[in-house]
């Protein structure tokens, strides 16, 4: 049996830098307001006529994380997207990354695990390579918010924590089992799915007809609601916990975490997990401040900053980790 290992990483964001101050001109809200809530200060989002989308900012994190791998971009036996918020209903951004690619027909996967997609992909990917179904495997989390927002008043509470931007990392077999990907463990509650949620468009209670002919301006089920406080107390529980089933898969403790990388959906969840383990500053790596929760895109954006970065060395364990919509939740130990 194989293992996978991250051998290039990649990430992209737009130029558009939009502070708290921007967002005070077009909401009631102010700076002070958003950091003493989510400890943003800025987020990217796409400019109209840019170009970017979903699939596009994918392909050049993808561009970055192949030439870092040191691979021909026809090396790669397989694609894995992460995202909620695709350029089409149908079909997904996998696809159109290996035409964009210029890929041989390899297949696509699209993961709709919202803000646990990246760790879902790297599962995928992993499995695959441990099995020898695949050699290569190229994993993308990327998203668009911006487009999707309620960006006055009403929705303030959720539209001043969203950004855009997207992540890349290649996967490759490895026959060290003591090096990259040890484990990975998956988990979902369904029954908060409403929670943090955008119900429309949906095929649940709505024909497509239906909502052509009400046409309502006023229809808040198109925008994303989320129940913070039940969010955030849900989330620190389960950070902790499925951090925990792997360093205990792994026969690790939490003085063996070199470095954690968390989801960035707030900066107040990173910094309870934080303390809880024990960790300081420099075995935490947090980059909300600059782009806001990214869902999918923000861990392979922040584990690829965190590399360039020199936070992470070789031999060291790394842990990722999220907690999202579904809910769902997931951690990644890797020895890198």
């Amino acid at each position: 049996m194989y293992n996978s290992k991250i051998v290039g990483l990649g990430s992209y964001v737009p130029d558009n830098v939009v502070t708290n101050e921007d967002l005070s001109k077009i909401m009631d809200t102010n700076d002070e307001w958003i950091q003493e809530r989510t400890g943003i200060k800025e987020r990217r989002w796409v400019k109209e006529h840019s170009g970017d989308t979903t699939t596009t900012m994918g392909v050049k994190a993808a561009k970055v994380a192949i030439e870092r791998a040191g691979i021909d971009k026809d090396d790669i036996d397989f694609i894995v997207f992460a995202t909620l918020s695709p350029d089409m209903y149908f079909p997904g951004p996998g696809v159109q990354v290996q035409h964009q690619l210029g890929l041989k027909t390899v297949g696509a996967l699209d993961v709709r695990n919202q803000c646990s997609g990246f760790i879902y992909g790297l599962s995928v990917a992993d499995q695959f390579i441990k099995t020898g179904m695949y050699k290569t495997v190229l994993v993308i989390g990327s998203e668009l918010h911006s487009r999707g927002l309620d960006k006055t008043t009403r929705g303030r509470a959720v539209s001043v924590i969203f950004g855009d931007g997207a992540g890349a990392a290649v996967l490759t077999r490895t026959e060290d089992t003591a090096k990259g990907v040890l484990s990975t463990h998956l988990h979902s509650e369904g029954e908060h799915a409403e929670e943090l949620v955008v119900k429309a468009p949906g095929m649940a209670t709505r024909w497509v007809t239906d909502i052509l002919k009400d046409n309502d301006v006023n229809d808040e089920s198109y925008f994303p609601y989320m129940n913070g406080q039940f969010v955030f107390k849900n989330a620190v529980v389960r950070f902790s916990e499925v951090i925990m089933e792997g360093l205990l898969k792994n026969n690790l403790k939490k003085e063996d975490i070199d470095m954690l990388i968390p989801h960035q959906a707030n900066l107040r969840i990173s910094q309870f997990v934080q303390k809880k383990f024990g960790l300081n500053d420099g075995q935490v790596f947090n980059n909300i401040q600059r782009y806001g929760n990214t869902t999918a895109a923000s861990i392979p954006i922040a584990l690829t900053e965190a590399w360039e970065q020199g936070k992470i060395k070789e031999g060291d364990t790394v842990v990722l980790a999220a907690f999202g919509s579904g809910f769902t939740w997931g951690s990644a130990i890797i020895k890198w």
